[in-house]
């Protein structure tokens, strides 16, 4: 296995486009073989040694012709490249080796946060965030709208922890489905908790809401059930905490931006 003398992050704000996301997703891809994984071998012309080849809890596999020969920590191409100079070596002339993963035996990733089963699991063939939100029960009711990826990937000969985010209303309620990209093993994810902000007073329903980006006094109020009949619509306030210190907004306008924790109050006209 390569060893690293140091750990790099590197911190990626994405606006995923699906191209430019794909290749992201080719480069750290690069899948190592690990206990429990089965690999399909395959050689031109020797049906013989066609064979399912699992790995041990010491990271070998039982080769044909050769023995055990370790390869947890390798990809499918170094394990390829490592049996095709064994076979080569005074067994075969000129080995054309074929290797798929017929089994995913050893992949798993946490996933924390806003789930209703957070923990650790078991990553099947081509698993995707989605699949592993599901497997952990689904968002809860005071989920947001990130999910935070951290991911190790191999690249020349380092590690390095790279942070992917992700947006669940894209991905969940708009269903951008280049967003819901394969979960890898060792990946750690994390669901945010959603923001929220309250509207009190001349509204239908005061209570707390779930915030989201871009929203408005006026989408604010409908969410709150809308005015009353003795609702001031010119009059309204916002209390806002800016650096720890609470600001009142007055008379603001319908388009104004709410932000998290703003708590909007509608007074009662007195005309």
């Amino acid at each position: 296995m390569r060893k690293t003398s140091f750990f790099k992050y590197l911190i990626i704000a994405m606006v995923i486009i699906p191209g430019a996301f794909s290749d992201f997703i080719l480069s750290a891809q690069d899948y190592t073989i690990g206990t429990g994984d089965v690999i399909e071998l395959t050689v031109y012309e020797h049906n013989d040694l066609q064979s399912r080849l699992r790995v041990d809890g010491n990271g070998n596999i039982d080769l044909p012709l050769i023995g055990k020969i370790q390869v947890a920590g390798l990809s499918l191409e170094e394990i390829k490249s490592k049996i095709t100079n064994l076979f080569a070596d005074g067994y075969l002339i000129n080995p054309q080796v074929t290797l798929t993963i017929a089994e995913y035996g050893s992949k798993r990733a946490v996933i924390l946060g806003q789930v209703v089963r957070p923990g650790i699991f078991e990553l099947r063939e081509n698993a995707t965030l989605l699949e592993l939100i599901s497997k952990a029960g689904g968002l809860t009711k005071t989920a947001g709208a990130n999910a935070t990826i951290k991911r190790k990937t191999r690249f020349l000969d380092e590690t390095e922890s790279t942070v992917i985010n992700i947006d669940l209303n894209n991905l969940v309620e708009k269903g951008d489905s280049s967003l819901n990209i394969p979960v890898l093993d060792g990946d750690s994810i994390y669901i945010s908790k959603a923001s929220d902000f309250f509207v009190t007073g001349e509204v239908k329903k005061p209570d707390v809401y779930k915030w989201e980006k871009n929203l408005t006094i006026i989408k604010a109020i409908a969410l709150a059930g809308g005015l009353t009949g003795k609702a001031s619509s010119v009059n309204i306030r916002i209390i806002r905490k800016v650096d720890n210190k609470e600001i009142v907004l007055t008379k603001v306008k319908m388009d104004t931006i709410v932000m998290p924790d703003d708590v909007i109050v509608v007074p009662e006209s007195f005309f």
